[in-house]
């Protein structure tokens, strides 16, 4: 805890010196709008990220199969995937966008959306891209030939990857992305292009909901609020541009800067105007993962003393900067090693937040292993009971309280007249389905959902047991 004390209040300086958290002295506004369906009804978004895989694989696929889909629906009734795409797949040599990539990916998203599932298409990196660290740890995410290092070396022997960021040439490759060198203005543009092929291919597929635009931006020499109101701005607004220029409809999330904001500081990302006809459709898609967890500890003692103050810190910081933005939320990460003592009390303590914000939610992530759902052998594991959980899918209005107890949900909302209510409900409680009151319910025993009809206005509170 000594360490992790001494990191964030060494981070807190920087970003106080930045003035990132001039919004801290506002009053928290209250939760922002939500993700909804073409009918406009509200959805709660519940799934995993697939998958941590993608980033090694020669074709940039996850190590997935339709069985492993199936699967995942049966075993914990998700709705929602944010998969993983590499901007070194999109665009392998500049200009030149791989169609057979883009229908492998589009294969993959057929499987969830015969199951219902909505996705989130998310441009992915960490540490740039492969061409940076060659041996004990690999970037992912940008192509060869968008790598500039100018000859600055990558060390390779840090305690946590997380310090390869650090490195000279990883920070000058960035430099040369964001244009702080003025040497590869190209860069931005190229990858504002690659947004609009990926958009291009996908915006007649119902099931792709959302873009996130890029995976814990990280600013290279320049950092705080002139990395997140400078580059990182300029970057969005060039992806959305050229996103709208196709697809009208898609959302668009963003993402702020991931150093400390993940760890529960305020983010100073600026609202970014939305071109499409009708309403904008950009949100927010930050990260969560409490410092103390962050550095390979256990949801107990001081680690859940501090990790509790930053859930609060969090939310108020995320609920201000998606105020300030003007959209909804998607937590796009959060997660941590399931034999660390505590694992499971801190799932569901997101999970219940995510209830209490009506923000999606996708775990880090569904690979194997002890942060993912099952072992290496395909066993279940302690995360599957967690992620089983009773939860509205769609709602039929504007949410204003979701509350999900032992054997008991409960869902308020304003109706819009936007159509039913649907409802997931696990077998473990409710063997035999859910008798609902405040509405009239259809049970779908395959697919475990409750379809509930309420009246189209006035303030509706639903009420979910066991049948």
């Amino acid at each position: 805890m000594k360490r992790a004390r001494l990191l964030a209040g060494a981070l807190t300086l920087v970003v106080l010196a930045t003035g990132a958290v001039a919004a801290a002295t506002r009053q928290a506004p209250g939760p922002a709008r939500f993700v909804t369906d073409e009918r406009g009804r509200t959805l709660l978004l519940h799934g995993f990220n697939t998958a941590s895989s993608a980033k090694s694989t020669s074709d940039a696929m996850p190590e997935l199969t339709e069985a492993d889909v199936e699967r995942e629906y049966r075993d914990m009734g998700t709705n929602f995937v944010r998969f993983l795409l590499q901007w070194r797949a999109v665009e392998p040599r500049p200009g030149v966008y791989d169609t057979e990539y883009l229908d492998k990916v589009a294969e993959r998203i057929s499987w969830y959306a015969e199951r219902g599932y909505h996705v989130l298409l998310d441009m992915h990196q960490d540490l740039w891209g492969p061409g940076i660290t060659p041996t004990a740890v690999a970037g992912n995410g940008a192509p060869a030939w968008a790598t500039h290092l100018d000859g600055l070396p990558v060390a390779q022997d840090h305690w946590t990857w997380e310090m390869y960021y650090l490195e000279p040439g990883v920070i000058r490759a960035f430099d040369h992305f964001w244009n702080t060198t003025g040497e590869h203005p190209e860069l931005m543009e190229h990858y504002a292009g690659a947004w609009r092929a990926v958009a291009e291919r996908f915006k007649d597929e119902p099931a792709v909901l959302g873009y996130d635009l890029m995976n814990e931006p990280w600013g290279g020499s320049v950092q705080g609020a002139a990395f997140e109101s400078g580059p990182l701005a300029e970057l969005y607004r060039r992806c959305v541009e050229r996103i709208r220029a196709v697809d009208n409809d898609t959302w668009i999330f963003l993402e702020p800067q991931a150093v400390g904001v993940n760890w529960g500081l305020p983010s100073a990302l600026p609202a970014i105007a939305d071109p499409r006809e009708g309403e904008p459709r950009i949100g927010l898609a930050p990260h969560l993962y409490p410092l103390p967890l962050d550095l390979g500890e256990g949801y107990e003692g001081g680690s859940r003393e501090w990790t509790d103050r930053t859930l609060g810190w969090w939310k108020e910081n995320t609920l201000r900067a998606a105020d300030r933005i003007g959209g909804p939320i998607i937590l796009g990460e959060f997660g941590l090693d399931m034999t660390k003592p505590g694992a499971e009390d801190l799932v569901e303590r997101v999970l219940d937040l995510g209830d209490e914000l009506g923000m999606g939610r996708a775990y880090w992530s569904r690979d194997p292993g002890p942060w993912g759902p099952y072992s290496e052998k395909g066993e279940p594991g302690p995360l599957v009971a967690v992620m089983n959980r009773a939860y509205p899918r769609a709602i039929g209005g504007v949410p204003y309280r979701i509350e999900a107890g032992e054997r008991r949900l409960t869902v308020g909302f304003e109706a819009n007249g936007s159509g039913p209510t649907e409802i997931y409900l696990p077998a473990d409680e409710y063997p035999n389905g859910g008798k609902v009151t405040g509405g009239t319910g259809v049970w779908d025993a395959a697919r475990r959902v409750l379809t509930v009809q309420t009246p189209a206005q006035g303030r509706v509170e639903l009420v979910v047991t066991p049948a």
